[in-house]
């Protein structure tokens, strides 16, 4: 198993672990980040060919287009994650002034607590 595997695998579980186990939001949130970043590690591993060209069609390639086919990283898993990440970037930042506006509000970060406040 590749190392990359490994490393994505790692840090997903990491990001389980504050998501599901860390009483405080903006650790909560940084869980998140961990782990939306190894499924990026994951995918970005999944595309990828050892020796592998970049999947850019040129004019001398059109001849040999079957060579080319086996020679070529695969581009979709690169161009999905380029897409999770401006997403993830957008949920992150509007996690964060969720956060910061219920500090604010209930001047707790702790979930539970939170609950407890509103009844």
């Amino acid at each position: 198993m590749s190392l990359n595997y490994v490393v994505a695998m790692l840090l997903i579980a990491l990001g389980l672990y504050c998501l599901l186990l860390k009483r405080n939001l903006i650790k909560m949130i940084i869980g998140l980040g961990v782990m939306t970043d190894g499924i990026h590690l994951f995918l970005t591993s999944l595309g990828y060919r050892e020796g592998g060209i970049a999947a850019i069609v040129t004019g001398e390639m059109l001849e040999n287009t079957a060579g080319f086919a086996t020679q070529a990283v695969d581009p979709i898993p690169q161009a999905l994650v380029l897409t999770s990440i401006v997403i993830n970037i957008c949920i992150i930042a509007f996690a964060l002034s969720l956060a910061v506006w219920v500090y604010r509000h209930y001047g707790t970060l702790d979930p539970s607590e939170i609950r407890r406040l509103r009844e």
